[in-house]
């Protein structure tokens, strides 16, 4: 193997490389020296405002300006900072940059320097200050932590959705603290936060969760002080500290465990301590960075000016003036492969390659002698060039693969190929230094796709992401590029409304799942209404559109497209919505040219506003509806007069509606309230309501019978009803002898059937016999078996010679009456005889 390939590699405890990502191109004013640095993870956004602890002369304006560059040192923006004094800035894992104010604010902006939102850290860190903070990677996200000047430790697991908690308090809470950081472990169901809090030589635990700060004792052999550095993994299993007499402490989180202790010879604390991966500690002093191994080595580069370093969570990423590197802990499947000397199946795999490529015959000789190992060779070759970041060893490392797996057939081995082609091709795409991103493959795996194509989105590539989405074949990728391409072109105020709208039409027409009301809401919120308006012409959904449409005062069109969708709850939220914002007469106009509105407007009034469905039957001559409108108000009175009053008003309508028959029923039904209300001071009840049916019940109740004649006679109630009414009243009072009389009085016009039913209700079996001989021959034989006289039931079916009503009383009759049994089957055998 070629030694050039190794030649940026450098060894530990484990090979580690540090290679060049980008020639910079900064564009500051004063020196990187003299800036605190702030860097994304994941290759994100750079921050960059002049250290206000360091005294320089100052050539332009006083305030500090926070300058965001990208990897490469091109300017994305710039924020002049107008507000509190900046104790410390980060990023959140949105790519969002977060101010931490003295006064516990933290405002946020994104990458573009547009401000975002602001939460507090709450009143108790307002009163008593920040004096340090720290941004932390946790399962929960990125979390902030704080110390006041009192030295009260707060900190929010999420910045997304900030919850203040505070942590126990130290000891000795009024002695100053040498150094702290926060140390997060464990999985997002189960994950532990707290604080490791230096004061001289003690180290305190305080942790989320628990009463008292625990003191932790770490096996630290060469004399010390105080401890200046302590930083932790971000796994956090292991931490490294650095004490005031310069040796490095590596072990384990817990401090039960030292792996080392390193003299690195330097007695003054680090600009900057860091882990690369899990299993190095990088150290800045002034122009040297340091790389220290669990096996005290140590490997050290001089710089010719100020750098910084930039922790991520496989690797380190060094920015200079001049250069972006990174350091990483070297792949085992590329050591295994690319080491000087290796005789690993994939080394000779590549080997083979190569000869094959120059037509050599030697290409059989290796393919010989990895043959028995071919398909991991193969695997380890694709895995390699996964972790290279130079597209020419990228591509000796797929040849090889694609050579190899010429000679077997491996389903699962070709797709990971193909994959891993794709990813790759992805990775050379973003790490482009027209993009610069330079994210490792591990760091890639760890995003997700769904997450690359986000950033790439927020810093609106939206080609590359659109063809990124397309050539991962990721499910709605291009929905999402699209959706948020047009959020933004809607933003840009030099484009007219008539050719923004055109666009998007166009380029979103055939795309599924965009929604063209998000876009309008967006160029509503920016103030552009009428772009807002012909977005929404777009959209296909009424429900998206007529919300949207009424929030930007388009009323008349959000009912025409509720109307059109045929949706009568939207139809309604629009009317409630309209008549809330218009005028009345505004409001009426508006819905008159809307027959479906207008119907429902009028259903709604009939049912929560009778006075508003007047009005409106008033303004169209409609004189049915209006006197249908006084007709309920009367049947609501409680007071019989008002009634009468409203039965007026309606008669008066029907008359101009020349409705003959309603005028006459209203003044009808106005007799009868007036009558009422005489029975009403007659008796001292109310008979407030009550029909002409209740009305004359309640008079039969009262013994009134000829009042109640007088009524029947009056109002033409039909003398079946009358007479049913007789019957139950009489039959309710208990006064059998004067319904025996009104039966005899004259012919019933409803039968005698009722009268039996009457009796028999109220158990008069003996009673109801004397209707039983007048009922209708027909049914007879049931309702004497109903009554229970089955003999006198067999005797009446026998004298109308019907076998199968004698069949039907021996059925009903009960088994015990053995002597009526024998009656019957004497009956049914004397009219077989007959026959």
């Amino acid at each position: 193997m070629s030694a050039l390939l190794t030649a940026d590699w450098f060894q530990l405890d484990s090979y580690y490389r540090k290679f060049d990502l980008y020639t910079m191109v900064w564009s500051m004013d004063e020196g990187l020296g003299n800036m605190v640095v702030s860097g994304a993870p994941y290759g994100g956004p750079i921050a960059v405002v002049r250290d206000r602890k360091q005294f320089v002369r100052i050539a332009t304006t006083t305030k500090p300006v926070i300058t965001i560059y990208n990897c490469v040192g091109s300017v994305m923006s710039k924020i002049l900072w107008n507000n509190g004094v900046l104790v410390h800035m980060g990023w959140s894992d949105g790519e969002q940059l977060l101010c931490i104010q003295e006064s516990g604010d933290v405002l946020v902006y994104d990458m573009f320097g547009a401000y975002q939102k602001t939460f507090s850290l709450g009143q108790e860190v307002r009163d008593t200050k920040v004096s340090k903070a720290q941004l932390f990677p946790n399962p929960h996200g990125i979390g902030l932590a704080v110390i006041t000047t009192t030295n009260r430790m707060f900190l929010v697991s999420n910045v997304s959705e900030p919850k203040i908690r505070s942590v126990p308090d130290l000891p000795r809470a009024n002695e100053p603290i040498s150094s702290w950081c926060v140390l997060s472990s464990g999985q997002r169901s189960s994950s532990v936060i707290g604080f490791l809090v230096c004061r001289d030589k003690e180290i305190y635990k305080c942790q989320l969760g628990e009463s008292r700060a625990v003191l932790m004792r770490p096996e630290i052999q060469n004399p010390y002080t105080q401890i200046v550095t302590i930083v932790p993994s971000q796994n956090g299993r292991h931490v490294a500290l650095l004490t005031d007499s310069g040796f490095l402490w590596i072990g384990s989180s817990n401090f039960k465990t030292k792996y080392c202790e390193i003299d690195t010879g330097y007695i003054k604390q680090p600009k900057e301590l860091v882990w690369c991966g899990s299993q190095a500690v990088v150290g800045h002093w002034d122009d040297m960075m340091c790389v220290y191994g669990f096996n005290d080595t140590v490997v050290s580069y001089p710089y010719d000016g100020p750098f910084h370093i930039i922790a991520e969570m496989d690797c380190v990423r060094v920015i200079s003036e001049m250069t972006h590197e990174l350091i990483q802990k070297v792949p085992p499947v590329v050591e295994k492969i690319m080491r000087i000397n290796s005789t690993a199946p994939g080394s000779y795999l590549v080997e083979a390659s190569k000869q094959f490529q120059k037509r050599s015959h030697r290409a059989d000789e290796y393919i010989r002698l990895v043959r028995p190992e071919l398909a991991a060779a193969v695997q380890d070759c694709v895995d390699a060039a996964a972790f290279e970041f130079e597209p020419d060893t990228q591509k000796m490392l797929i040849r090889a693969a694609q050579f190899g797996k010429g000679f077997i057939m491996d389903p699962v081995l070709t797709e990971h190929y193909v994959g891993t082609c794709r990813w790759l091709r992805v990775l050379n795409a973003i790490r482009d230094p027209k993009v610069a991103i330079p994210l490792t493959f591990l760091q890639v795996q760890n995003l997700g796709e769904r997450i690359l194509l986000d950033r790439l989105i927020w810093r609106r590539l939206h080609c590359l992401a659109g063809h990124i989405a397309s050539y991962l074949q990721l499910k709605d990728g291009q929905t999402r590029v699209l959706s948020h391409w047009a959020c933004y072109k809607v933003t840009q105020p030099h484009l007219d409304n008539e050719s923004a709208a055109r666009e998007i039409g166009e380029k979103l027409r055939n795309i599924p799942g965009i929604s063209y009301a998000t876009i309008a809401m967006k160029a509503a919120e920016k103030g552009r209404k009428a772009l807002a308006i012909k977005i929404l012409e777009y959209e296909s959904h009424s429900k998206l559109q007529v919300p949207l449409l009424l929030t930007l005062g388009e009323g008349a069109a959000a009912l025409r497209k509720a109307t059109a969708s045929g949706d009568t709850d939207l139809v309604y939220v629009v009317l409630l919505h309209l008549k809330d914002k218009m005028g009345k007469h505004e409001f009426e106009l508006t819905i008159r040219g809307f027959p479906l509105a207008q119907a429902l407007y009028i259903k709604y009034c009939a049912s929560h506003n009778r006075e508003a469905l007047r009005k409106v039957y008033v303004q169209e001559d409609n004189f049915g509806g209006q006197a249908a409108t006084h007709i309920r108000d009367a049947m609501d009175q409680t007071n019989l007069g008002s009634a009468e009053a409203s039965l007026i008003s309606a008669r008066e309508c029907y008359k101009k509606g020349k409705n003959d028959l309603g005028a006459a029923l209203c003044e009808e039904f106005r007799k009868l309230c007036k009558q009422q209300s005489s029975l009403q001071e007659t008796y001292g009840e109310s008979f407030s309501g009550l029909s002409l049916h209740d009305t004359v019940r309640a008079l039969l109740d009262h013994g009134e019978v000829k009042l109640a004649d007088k009524l029947r006679s009056e109002y033409k109630m039909p003398d079946r009803r009358y007479w049913w009414l007789r019957i139950l009243t009489l039959a309710e009072r208990d006064d059998w002898p004067e319904l025996e009389r009104f039966s005899r009085a004259k012919k019933s016009p409803i039968g005698y059937e009722p009268f039996v039913d009457a009796c028999l209700k109220y158990r008069k079996n003996d009673e109801a016999l004397k209707y039983l001989p007048r009922c209708r021959d027909d049914i007879k034989v049931k309702y004497y078996v109903k009554a229970g006289f089955y003999e006198e039931a067999a005797r009446v079916a026998f004298e109308l010679k019907d076998k199968s009503a004698l069949f039907f009383v021996q059925s009903k009759c009960p088994i015990r009456e053995s002597s009526q049994h024998e009656k019957i089957s004497s009956l049914l055998e004397q009219l077989n005889t007959k026959k």
